[in-house]
Parts: structure tokens; C-alpha cells; sequence
């Protein structure tokens, strides 16, 4: 009898002390979330596509605790915005560093370069059609075109402006502007942004005869108001 008083009172003791520490480890944990330094870091809001330039209604801030932030997680929306995705991005997922790029660097795709509603459009050119090689990416230039024509009895060489002021994308595959001195370079080809109708114009024109660029100053002319606080003193 007395045995089994004492195995009952064992059972009811090891049923408090588990509760007690269920109890605890209850309140322990709480304070530990209570207690637990949140970072907010920016996530996908909706799916992001790979070269989509990322916009801020995309993006949303999220509270993470900060020992569970990935060291290359975006925690500025200044830092994405305007960037495009290296790579796909799923709703609610952390926006990483290293899955954005800025328009920077001799690595970019072309394809964000070019205006909504423009083309980019390639010809071939040699030394004295690229001026020397000295057009560049951001000139601007006009489209002249060489043929033969047949005149009566004769062939005589026609030119013609078909394009003017276009914008030059890229000059063989460079498609950034020289920042610093550098070597001389020589290219075979000439990227122009046009419209749609305007790129047939240039390819036909290329497929007749023989274009030539003539490039714009990029020098500004001098404002008027300039001119008159000159004369003022």
C-alpha cells in the first residue's frame, strides 16, 4: 500500500515538474521573439521578370530578424529602383545585390538602351564612312547615301540626306562613351536607334549603295542671355 502511494506521488511530481518546465521554456521563447532585433529588407511584392526594369510598386518592405539577413539583401528601395533583374524573381522573395544591375559597365544588353517604340539597327562602315573612326556612342549624326543612277545615256553617282540627327547606340561592341584615354580602336559596324519605318530606309539605302555619316557638333550654342550680360557691363 505504502509502494503505492509513493509510485502515484512520483507520477504527480513528474507531471508538475514537466509542466513547470514546458511553462518555462514557454516564456523563455517569447522573450527571445520579443527580444529579437527585426531589419526591414526589400522583397518582390509581385513576380519581377528577368530584365524588367524594377519600379517601386513592385517592392515592398519586410521585417526579418537580423540574424537571418542574407549580407547581399537590398535594404534601400534607392538601391533598386530604376536597376533591372538579372534573373527571375518570385513574389515574397528577399531582393539580393547581386540579382540587379544599373545601366553600367561595357556589359549591358543593348536591348535597354533603346527607346520604347525605337529599333537598334547595325550597318557595316569602313574607316572614311565612320569619319575615321571617330564616332562614338551618344553622337549623333545624319545618313547620306551614294548610288548610281542611270541618266539618259549615262551613270552618274546620286547623294542623298535620308536620315538626320540619329542617335549612335554603339560603335562595333563598345556601347559606352570613352571615359579616360585609351587605345585606338577600330570597328566595322555602326548601331543607330531609329524608328521602325526609318531602319527599313537605312537597310535599303545600305543594300543600293554606299552610305557615309556625317556627325553633329556637340558643342551648345551660346545662350542669349550670356550675350546680353555681357553687354550689360
Amino acid at each position: 500500500m505504502r509502494s503505492k502511494f509513493f509510485f502515484i506521488l512520483a507520477i504527480i511530481m513528474g507531471l508538475v515538474t514537466t509542466a513547470l518546465f514546458y511553462n518555462y521554456m514557454s516564456q523563455m521563447s517569447k522573450e527571445t521573439v520579443l527580444n529579437e532585433t527585426l531589419v526591414d529588407v526589400i522583397v518582390a511584392k509581385e513576380k519581377i521578370s528577368r530584365n524588367q526594369m524594377i519600379s517601386a510598386n513592385v517592392l515592398q518592405l519586410s521585417a526579418v530578424p537580423a540574424v537571418s539577413v542574407h549580407p547581399n539583401s537590398v535594404q534601400s528601395l534607392e538601391q533598386v529602383i530604376g536597376a533591372y533583374a538579372t534573373s527571375d524573381i518570385e513574389p515574397g522573395e528577399t531582393i539580393l545585390t547581386h540579382r540587379v544591375q544599373k545601366e553600367v559597365g561595357e556589359s549591358e544588353v543593348l536591348a535597354r538602351k533603346v527607346r520604347n517604340g525605337y529599333r537598334a539597327v547595325s550597318v557595316g562602315v569602313n574607316f572614311v564612312q565612320s569619319i575615321s573612326n571617330m564616332i562614338h556612342p551618344n553622337d549623333y549624326v545624319d545618313v547620306i547615301v551614294s548610288e548610281q543612277v542611270q541618266v539618259g545615256d549615262q551613270k552618274i553617282i546620286q547623294s542623298q540626306l535620308i536620315l538626320e540627327k540619329v542617335k549612335v547606340l554603339a560603335i562595333g561592341r563598345k556601347m559606352l562613351e570613352a571615359t579616360s584615354p585609351e587605345s585606338y580602336v577600330e570597328y566595322t559596324s555602326v548601331t543607330l536607334e531609329l524608328t521602325s519605318q526609318d531602319s527599313v530606309k537605312l537597310v535599303n539605302a545600305a543594300e543600293r549603295g554606299e552610305i557615309q555619316f556625317t556627325m553633329h557638333s556637340r558643342i551648345l550654342p551660346p545662350k542669349e542671355g550670356a550675350a546680353n550680360e555681357k553687354l550689360a557691363n
